[in-house]
């Protein structure tokens, strides 16, 4: 039987449904010079193309390139953003989760793209989102080549949103940083964080809900309101990072491991111990000792506002460093220098030694492999001065 068509009062149409397809328009308009502005001339094309296209015509130049990738989203930091309407920061934690992911193995970030799902498409809001994206992009030295905003009406509610991303780089083969470069003596380098970046937030926002306290409130120790804290940009070590392992070359000049940078951990989800177990090999352990810094305020705020267990706090928060550099000890201390000099507060947290095999496996200080990689270890020790 033929299906009669529907009443004229009741026809649907695609904006009927919650989409709004002029409004994402009007959001690409918004955002264009923002992300035109991190393009070199290897981005061919411009915005509003089915792909990004980007010439790595200067790979050629490469003994053996490898290519790297990474892709992450914000979590829970984004509910924040949302309560406080104000979404131009968020794009920063992005970036930083992504690009941060792929120079730790010494790997120059090439471009990116973003995906960002909401309920309803407010063109002021996405755009915001992308100037973050972008701003981040431009201080990573990335090109935004591409994104993607879907509007999902009736899976979110209109003022929610999620953001993702992805980013490809580059290393020569014989650059590549990582566990088989490290050696026992070698240096822990720690910098520090801007605060809490964009993991842990499902802790944080459950303390903050338990004790009751809105994001408005005055927090002395803080100097600023608990909202302006909680959104906090995540800091992006990418240029920094990329500094430092060309001015502390891996290789040797016969090609040979020589006296530089061996690594970096990225801080993320899991805490110190277990990203920086991630980059050291079977065999060896890092000795982190706690004492050569003070957890920032804000980490000391949850810790006592949840009455959050220490060993709860060190594998869920960064707790004050977001990246970690281990280096030979001939350039240890030119490192701390150097990232000085950048801007970035940067010590001598540990060293690295022989794998202790009379540890105890149910030592809460002490971490062996991590994340499925079965690596070295760290072991914690003494308490965070202060």
């Amino acid at each position: 039987m033929a299906q009669q068509p529907a009443p004229e009062n009741r026809t649907v149409t695609y904006a009927s449904a919650g989409v709004d397809v002029e409004a994402g328009d009007r959001a690409v308009e918004l955002m264009k010079s923002a992300v035109r502005a991190t393009h070199s001339e290897h981005v061919i094309g411009g915005v509003g193309g089915f792909a990004g296209l980007y010439d790595v015509s200067e790979l050629l130049s490469y003994r053996r390139p490898y290519l790297a990738t990474s892709t992450d989203g914000v979590g829970t930091k984004v509910a924040i953003a949302q309560t406080l309407d104000v979404h131009d920061t968020i794009g920063y934690d992005l970036v930083g989760m992504v690009v941060d992911d792929i120079v730790v193995v010494g790997a120059r970030p090439l471009f990116m793209t973003d995906y960002i799902a909401t309920g309803k498409v407010v063109p002021e809001r996405i755009a915001d989102i992308v100037r973050g994206i972008a701003g981040a992009c431009e201080q990573a030295g990335t090109a935004l080549v591409g994104g993607e905003t879907a509007e999902h009406p009736g899976l979110l509610r209109p003022d929610e949103y999620d953001v993702a991303g992805a980013a490809t780089g580059v290393v020569e083969a014989d650059e590549l940083l990582g566990p088989d470069r490290v050696r026992a003596g070698d240096v822990v380098i720690g910098m520090a964080s801007s605060g809490l970046h964009s993991n842990g937030y499902s802790l944080v926002r459950k303390v903050v809900n338990v004790a009751g306290w809105s994001l408005d409130r005055q927090v002395s120790e803080l100097g600023r309101t608990l909202g302006e804290e909680l959104l906090e940009p995540t800091r992006v070590y990418a240029a920094d990072v990329l500094d430092l392992a060309a001015a502390f070359p891996v290789n040797g000049p016969d090609g040979t491991t020589g006296h530089g940078v061996r690594g970096f951990s990225h801080v993320t989800g899991g805490g110190l111990a277990a990203n920086l177990a991630r980059v050291l090999p079977a065999g060896l352990e890092a000795t982190v000792e706690r004492s050569t810094w003070e957890l920032p305020a804000v980490f000391q705020l949850v810790a006592q506002l949840g009455s959050v267990p220490l060993p709860d706090l060190e594998r869920t928060l960064n707790l004050g460093v977001g990246m970690v550099a281990v280096v030979d000890p001939a350039v240890a201390d030119d490192a701390v220098a150097r990232l000085t000099d950048r801007g970035v507060s940067s010590w001598v947290m540990g060293e690295v030694g022989p794998l202790d095999p009379d540890a105890d496996p149910a030592d809460p200080d002490r971490v062996q492999g991590a994340k499925g990689v079965d690596g070295g270890a760290v072991r914690m020790t003494g308490a965070y001065a202060g």
